[in-house]
């Protein structure tokens, strides 16, 4: 699904946090506009399962999934506002079982080797690399390469606009996720063309 999606849209993938319900449309078109149809609403605050709801009726042309996802029960919550993705910093045997049973794109958090190897086993080759610059960034990405050659990555965590393009340069990273995509001044002032702008550049 993801190699699919990657066809149709920039390989990255906004951190959306929502402090207003007002605010879901206008950045997700905001992002579309500018390129950037990977869109991950977070669960950090109230808003994010109504805002998913909102994008995937107001914004077609958006791909949206939801992140900050820590339970099997936040992640069949999401599923019936119509997420199209699920994002976790990290994974759990409750997590892989409910993304099984629903069968579809689910990227669970890792830091380590070993936990690359227990989500690849549980049967997830795409997976979330997070915290990544704390993680070991590009070297650990690099020393991921060679072990767990099927596996790839989001690194997500101390990504910006300058080293995002780094990142993406690895053969196993897939895409990149982040919150500069999103400034909080620019959401706060509903300045949904330097949003535009920031999602052409990237």
């Amino acid at each position: 699904m993801w190699d699919l999606w990657l066809e149709r849209a920039k390989p990255l993938v906004p951190v959306i946090v929502i402090n207003s319900p007002l605010e879901a449309v206008p950045l997700a078109q905001a992002l579309v506009d500018g390129g950037v149809r990977l869109l991950e609403v977070t669960l950090r605050t109230q808003h994010g399962l109504g805002a998913i709801e909102a994008i995937r009726q107001a914004v077609p042309e958006a791909i949206v999934g939801v992140g900050t996802v820590t339970s099997a029960q936040q992640m069949e919550s999401a599923l019936k506002k119509g997420a199209q993705f699920v994002v976790s910093p990290g994974s759990s045997d409750d997590l892989f079982a409910c993304a099984r049973e629903w069968g579809g794109p689910f990227l669970p958090g890792v830091a380590t080797a070993s936990e690359v190897m227990r989500a690849r086993e549980a049967g997830f080759r795409y997976q979330k690399f997070f915290p990544a610059t704390a993680a070991g960034g590009i070297p650990m990405l690099n020393a991921f390469s060679g072990p767990f050659s099927d596996v790839r990555f989001c690194p997500t965590g101390g990504i910006g606009q300058s080293n995002h393009h780094e990142f993406l340069a690895l053969k196993n990273v897939f895409a990149v996720g982040g919150s500069w995509l999103t400034p909080v001044d620019a959401v706060s002032a509903q300045n949904w063309q330097a949003i535009t702008s920031l999602a052409i550049a990237g």
